[in-house]
């Protein structure tokens, strides 16, 4: 098993509430990719834009959007991953989906919906802090709000790289900018961040800020502002494994447990 594991980011503009749009363009984009990628992933609600409609925009996890990234996963052979609107057993999930290239699916509902914008009145919140293996590596899935929260976000010594999915708007960027730094210091460990651009149905403007963190806060690699961009990043698992037996900060943190 390498011990590194390469990742590339979609900053994108997303077309309001037509999934078969957004596939298309992300396909267009991802095929631009010539480097052999481990991961890639894809904005929060790649498939809708940040929309409250569940009715008329979940899927299933049998759905369209889905299947296109289990294909996607496997004629790539890359692990495709990013949230969309799912429906199941009566309740609406902002599910942040890991697609395989053996057709495994892992997923992550968000926990903490964004209650200014109404998402709690539409989607039920996940209750499961997961964990999903992509190589040598240990993930933590979270999506756009979930950022502001620490102490769901505290590593137990048992994850590598947290990766947070986006609509984070315009107006506050350097709160985004400045808590995926706070959190890959504070949890000793990659961060990355994958936002959209443009504007959404709501008027609401996005800039991307797109970008991978390493584990001193050190900013690797970012996206330019209001532009679709890929960028990726090799990420070491022996580099960072290194940076936490010489400064030996997780063994010191306060116990808690999470209800």
């Amino acid at each position: 098993m390498t011990n590194n594991l390469h990742i590339a980011l979609i900053q994108c503009e997303l077309a309001w509430e037509q999934p078969a749009e957004n596939r298309k363009h992300l396909l267009q984009l991802l095929n631009e990719l010539s480097e052999e990628i481990d991961l890639v992933v894809f904005p929060e609600m790649f498939a809708t834009g940040f929309s409250m409609h569940v009715e008329k925009c979940a899927e299933t996890m049998e759905g369209e959007t889905i299947q296109w990234m289990k294909q996607l996963a496997a004629v790539k052979q890359l692990v495709v991953a990013g949230s969309l609107m799912i429906r199941e057993n009566g309740n609406f999930f902002n599910r942040f989906v890991f697609a395989f290239p053996d057709g495994q699916l892992e997923y992550y509902d968000k926990r903490h919906l964004f209650s200014m914008g109404e998402e709690h009145l539409h989607f039920t919140g996940g209750q499961t802090r997961k964990i999903i293996q992509i190589k040598s590596f240990r993930i933590l899935p979270q999506v756009c709000y979930d950022l502001r929260f620490p102490v769901f976000s505290r590593n137990r010594q048992d994850y590598d790289l947290l990766i947070n999915v986006a609509n984070w708007p315009a107006p506050r960027r350097e709160a985004w900018q400045t808590l995926l730094k706070a959190r890959a210091i504070e949890n000793q460990a990659y961060v990355a961040g994958i936002n959209r651009v443009g504007q959404d149905a709501n008027g609401i403007n996005y800039l991307g800020d797109t970008c991978i963190v390493d584990s001193k806060g050190k900013v690797m690699v970012a996206a330019e502002d209001k532009k679709e961009q890929i960028i990726t990043a090799k990420l070491s698992k022996d580099s960072l494994e290194k940076f936490r037996n010489n400064f030996r900060v997780l063994p010191d943190a306060d116990d808690f447990d999470l209800k």
